[in-house]
């Protein structure tokens, strides 16, 4: 199949390979152009890990090139990135094609169905809630990929089309999704926010330092438990909701092979094993600007409407906003063009399924 992918950082990138490596056409669009600079000049994409080989997979010079290319269009940005990809793309989506959003963040999905029935237009529009890759981008031609995951939990909207989203996703990455029915179960199953919290709250001064580290390694046992603390709001959420998501220890398990252990234990399982990750050598990353803001605010406010307040979530945004001079609940640009305040639960219960129609 043909996938045009908007984003060209370390995940847009280990998905390209893994996709090129699975027999699949990846184009690349990079919005500012300048991570795809040495590929548009013919440099092969080199990806190491859990995925070798040198690829070579097309670049597009703007949105409109990239959609008209593509069968799939797969969003692999950072949350503080979708509202642009939407509004980049939406002008150019027609009948037939199929967006995925890895991985989904503050009801995006919406926004851009929204924006697709003004135009008369009705796609299947998949939501993950993670990655199928983890991975760290060594230069503009250069991915290490950290792992593949067994498990990727999606949903699609409208869900008339869950059948067809689920088929394209298995066609492109094989059998390793579950399918949970709902946007909202989606954006409960997505854990890198409150895990990104923990780890960059209690490691900081590492970030800001520029140091190297290990995350694996500094998921120490009291990181650990505020990180199955930070679960235990999550899962309470979803259950007020009659919801189904995975356990930070299913996490961990399925995406990064070590037993079920506590999540200190796992996480020194996975360092050990080569495969715990590198932690964030710079203040500046979206385990804060990307996830507290457009993670760990989407989870509250679904908190707040299921009558069950996730106030260590809340508590992180509020230390982080100190930390940083600034006003985290204020920066979800997705969640105020869809004025999600402004719903009720049944609205979003319902939106979440259906999505937007036509007028």
């Amino acid at each position: 199949m043909r996938v045009g992918i908007v984003g060209a950082g370390s995940i847009a990138f280990g998905t390209a390979c893994l996709l090129e490596q699975m027999g699949h056409e990846a184009m690349l669009w990079s919005p500012s152009g300048e991570r795809t600079k040495a590929l548009a000049k013919g440099e092969a994409l080199t990806a190491t890990g859990a995925v070798e080989g040198t690829f070579h997979p097309k670049v597009a010079a703007n949105a409109q090139e990239l959609v008209a290319a593509a069968e799939v269009v797969f969003i692999a940005l950072p949350g503080y990135g979708h509202k642009f990809a939407f509004d980049a793309i939406s002008p150019f989506i027609r009948e037939g094609q199929t967006v995925v959003i890895s991985s989904h963040a503050s009801f995006g999905a919406l926004y851009l169905g929204r924006a697709l029935a003004k135009r008369g237009i009705v796609v299947p529009i998949v939501a993950w809630g993670t990655t199928v890759v983890t991975g760290r981008q060594k230069g503009q031609a250069e991915v290490n990929v950290n792992t593949v995951r067994k498990k990727v939990d999606l949903s699609t909207v409208p869900a008339s089309a869950s059948a067809h989203g689920l088929d394209i996703c298995q066609k492109l990455f094989g059998d390793r999704f579950v399918d949970r029915g709902s946007l909202i179960a989606i954006a409960l199953s997505n854990l890198n926010p409150q895990n990104h919290m923990g780890i960059a709250l209690c490691n900081l001064t590492r970030m800001e330092r520029g140091e190297s580290w290990s995350q694996g390694q500094n998921v120490t046992p009291k990181v650990g438990a505020l990180l199955e603390a930070l679960d235990e709001e999550r899962l309470a959420i979803a259950k007020a909701l009659g919801l189904d998501v995975r356990t930070i220890f299913q996490h961990f398990h399925l995406s990064f092979h070590v037993p079920v252990s506590s999540i200190s234990q796992m996480n020194q399982e996975m360092h050990a094993a080569g495969n715990g990750g590198s932690g964030p050598t710079t203040a500046d990353s979206r385990y804060v600007l990307e996830d507290v803001p457009f993670g760990l605010v989407a989870t509250v406010k679904l908190g707040r409407l299921a009558g069950k307040p996730a106030e260590l979530h809340e508590s992180g945004i509020r230390i982080f906003s100190a930390l940083y001079g600034r006003d985290f609940f204020a920066e979800n640009d997705l969640l105020a063009a869809l004025d999600l305040d402004s719903l009720s639960l049944a609205d979003i219960v319902a939106l979440s399924k259906e999505g937007y129609r036509p007028a």
